[in-house]
């Protein structure tokens, strides 16, 4: 056996530091009793952090099964139960009973209902322990419970120690098996773990009862402690101790609720004996870790270690083969003959708001089947009714001729029904091989196995590898996946659609977002892929959905208008009208502009010699860039060079490493973000972030500042939105949504507008009432665009700076660069717009 494992083990440490607690209380002739008592909530530290670091619920009452499991325990001994390790036993299963029981109808409800719903429940259980004094002995408790295996306290400490360090062995093992593994997927993204085929609710009902059986048995064992047992550990005054110990001792990391025990109960002790209201002395370290170490105190060891991660569970993936095998479907054994997926008269409505009518569709295996239409024509209402996010509203759904119309999603998944989503849904905080394991975990083994560690089973391992592989992520396996390039993620999660031994893969726009290069490995990924499974693909990208698809279907108005050959689709005129807004070889020319007026206006902002990165490592580097009074500047660069870091810096919600920027001659290089953007620069992020609940005109007026555009001149630049001022901006289309967060970004008084992806995910009709409202700025306001599409926005800028690896690799004329097409490829891997339809 190799040496390392075992000296990296936590349970080695946590068996150490017991071991250095008692010889230095022994030798200084205290009592053990108070080690034994940080043993305990120890275990009662971890129980809770089954749930709050692995699973990602909060329970502020978990002391409702510490409280009763100590009641069990002393009612036992007390009465029918003579034997104490028998009465443990059984208080640890009435526990978890319990948690059965609490857990069936609390967990149906999430975050911060969940966690007063258990804060709820302890509170019960303490008005019945305080007044039923008949059983509980009420505010007095019950005393002199028989303690009849452990003569002496060192016997009982020893039993203590032993079988904490077997109890935090089994969470261990626990959190590295399969079902472990799920817990954190679950705890990362709760809807992509359904997607998969987990059903979440039972997940997390049975963390709920092993939490419920850990935390017992610390409770019973404090009974044997003390030989007796008292209400007040079911007080709301105690209720948060659990959890206030593992938030101090560190939530991400398997020793925190050591650590947080130690400093709770050590701490209590020693200032209780000074004074009685000590809280006013241990509520401010609390206050000061919440402030500068909010990892607690392992993260502040580690922020001392410059080594800041995780430690939920080892850092580490399976070894990689040296051959992997390559990558085969199960769904190749499918009737090319027979469609997979059919809707019939399938219906979706909000109220009035119809968003899906009467759709026909047929899928069938091996064809690659795209979905287009306009932003707001209903695509993802359609896919998540495919999937079960949804429910329709009437029609039927059929998969392989069974009418899943009324399944939920994860039965789906096990169907063979997967997808990926519009917005990336992976797990952050898993490696790249994880996400996919897990995956793949789903339809081969579930989320059964309690012991065996995951990474030991071969065949998942194996599968594993063969995904990575055929994505082209074979050597990133190892990186945490928060740490990829967008186009990295794009694949990855690809990879996890796969992984589930899909039969239909439904993808929403996987190519957005994307480099050119990137756009043109994926999609070369989605065409293979079609060949061995079938696939419904939506896309904005209409030349490449032109080009790689065998069949296209296009939505309008929640309406199917046209299904057939590409070729048929695109000629056909209530197509070309409702979607491309002008038949092909017919799009409106850009308007002619006068670059060179604003190129050589007075300077605005200056940045020299930037550097800027995360987490210790350099994005952008000596990066030089200005922009002058009414310019507008197209940043381009293939995805990952850093393109929206430079934005975040020039925001100033990204610290600079190195370099001066300054903007109207004041040194911004060290402001806050919110007097940056008080200055006069604006950011109008990717992703829009708007205020779902809030109306449009309501996300104008919140940001509305003297000096701005009026929410009438924002009408005037985008008319749609005079039509749609009282809507919600969650009921918005995604053309819309892009509005509004240029408009927001208008009404207070900007002299220099950052766009981050403007054109992103838009139908082309849409692109063009964007474009044209920009042209119309041109010259009031400067601009910084960000665009992967250096075709799209050229024509309407003066001048066009392109980052290559966190440097600036050009910075010139837009016309210029706009001209030279081989340029162009090198510097972006752009190709000319037949070229692409070819591709």
């Amino acid at each position: 056996m190799r040496l390392r494992p075992i000296l990296t083990s936590p349970i080695l440490w946590i068996a150490i530091v017991f071991a250095g607690l008692t010889l230095a209380w022994m030798a200084q002739g205290a009592p053990v009793n108070l080690i034994t008592q940080i043993a305990i909530y120890t275990l009662y530290g971890a129980g809770v952090n089954l749930l709050v670091g692995y699973t990602g619920l909060v329970p502020f009452g978990a002391s409702v099964f510490f409280g009763c499991a100590s009641y069990f325990a002393a009612l036992l001994l007390l009465g029918p139960v003579k034997q104490d390790i028998a009465a443990l036993l059984l208080s640890v299963l009435l526990s978890m009973a319990l948690a059965a029981v609490l857990g069936a109808l609390i967990l149906r409800r999430r975050g911060l209902y969940f966690s007063l719903l258990t804060l709820a429940c302890s509170q019960i259980a303490f008005e019945v322990a305080y007044k039923w004094t008949a059983v509980t002995g009420g505010e007095n408790g019950l005393q002199g419970v028989p303690r009849t295996s452990f003569h002496t306290e060192m016997q009982f400490h020893l039993f203590a120690l032993a079988t904490v360090l077997l109890a935090m062995w089994f969470l261990w093992r626990l959190v590295h098996a399969p079902f472990g593994r799920v817990l954190q997927a679950v705890r990362d993204n709760e809807q992509r773990a359904s997607s998969l085929g987990y059903n979440t609710y039972l997940v997390k009902l049975l963390a709920f009862v092993m939490m419920a059986g850990l935390v017992g048995y610390a409770g019973s064992l404090l009974t044997l402690m003390l030989q007796g047992v008292y209400a007040n550990n079911l007080g709301w005054q105690r209720a948060g101790d659990s959890l206030l110990m593992t938030v101090l001792g560190g939530v991400h990391h398997f020793l925190g609720p050591l650590w947080g025990a130690i400093a709770f109960i050590v701490l209590e002790n020693r200032l209780s004996a000074i004074t009685e209201n000590w809280w006013l002395i241990f509520a401010p370290i609390i206050i000061v870790f919440a402030l500068f170490s909010p990892e607690g105190i392992q993260g502040l060891v580690q922020r001392l270690r410059r080594n800041q991660r995780w430690t939920l569970t080892r850092n580490t993936i399976p070894p990689r083969p040296a051959v992997i095998e390559p990558y085969e479907s199960t769904a190749q054994a499918m009737d090319p003959d027979k469609p997979v997926l059919e809707t019939r008269k399938l219906s979706k409505s909000f109220g009035s708001l119809v968003t899906a009518k009467e759709i026909d569709l047929e899928v069938r295996p091996f064809v690659l089947h795209s979905i287009i239409g306009p932003n707001g024509a209903g695509k993802t209402t359609f896919y998540n009714m495919l999937t079960g996010v949804l429910p329709p509203s009437g029609g039927t759904i059929l998969f392989e001729g069974k009418d899943i119309t009324k399944l939920p999603m994860y039965a789906r998944a096990r169907l063979g029904i997967s997808r990926s989503f519009q917005i990336l849904s992976i797990f952050p905080n898993l490696s790249v091989f994880e996400n996919v394991r897990v995956a793949v975990q789903a339809q081969r083994h579930g989320a059964l196995g309690f012991f065996r560690d995951a990474h030991d089973i071969a065949p998942l391992n194996e599968r594993t590898w063969s995904i990575l592989d055929a994505v082209g992520l074979a050597d990133r396996a190892a990186d945490p996946c928060m740490n990829l390039p967008h186009g990295a993620k794009r694949l990855l999660e690809i990879a996890v659609t796969l992984a589930i031994d899909s039969k239909l893969l439904l993808l929403d726009e996987p190519l957005a977002g994307l480099a050119e290069a990137d756009r043109q490995i994926v999609a070369e990924l989605i065409r293979n892929l079609s060949k061995k499974h079938a696939v419904l693909l939506i896309e904005h990208d209409i030349d490449r959905v032109l080009a790689i698809s065998d069949r296209i279907s296009v939505l309008h108005q929640g309406r199917m208008i046209a299904d057939g050959k590409p070729a048929e689709v695109a000629r056909n005129p209530e197509v070309i009208a409702a979607y491309l807004g002008t038949a092909k070889g017919e799009a409106k020319a850009p308007p002619a502009i006068e670059r060179k007026a604003h190129a050589a206006g007075k300077p605005l902002l200056e940045a020299k010699g930037l550097a800027v990165g995360y987490g210790g490592s350099t994005v952008l580097n000596g990066v030089d860039i200005s922009v002058h009074e009414g310019e507008a500047i197209a940043l381009l660069g293939r995805n990952g060079v850093g393109k929206t870091t430079l934005l975040r810096a020039l925001t100033g919600t990204l610290p600079l490493d190195a370099g001066s920027l300054s903007f109207a001659g004041t040194d911004i290089g060290a402001r806050k973000p919110y007097e940056i953007n008080r200055l006069g620069i604006s950011l109008v992020p990717e992703g829009r972030r708007l205020f779902p609940n809030l109306t449009v005109v309501e996300n104008l007026q919140i940001a509305q500042r003297a000096g701005g555009l009026s929410i009438e001149q924002c009408f005037e630049l985008f008319p749609r939105l005079r039509a749609r001022q009282k809507a919600k901006a969650e009921n918005l289309s995604g053309g819309e949504r892009q509005m509004v967060a240029i408009a927001r970004a208008l009404v207070v008084p900007s002299k220099l507008v950052l766009l981050d992806e403007p054109f992103e995910g838009l139908a082309p009709a849409v692109v063009e009432e964007v474009m044209a409202a920009l042209v119309k700025l041109r010259g009031k306001v400067a601009m910084v665009i960000v665009e992967h599409h250096a075709e799209t926005v050229l024509p309407i800028v003066d001048r066009a700076v392109v980052l290559v690896n966190g440097r600036i690799a050009f910075a010139g004329d837009a016309g210029d660069l706009e001209k030279d097409h081989a340029l162009q490829a090198r510097l972006l891997g752009v190709v000319q717009a037949d070229e692409s339809v070819a591709a």
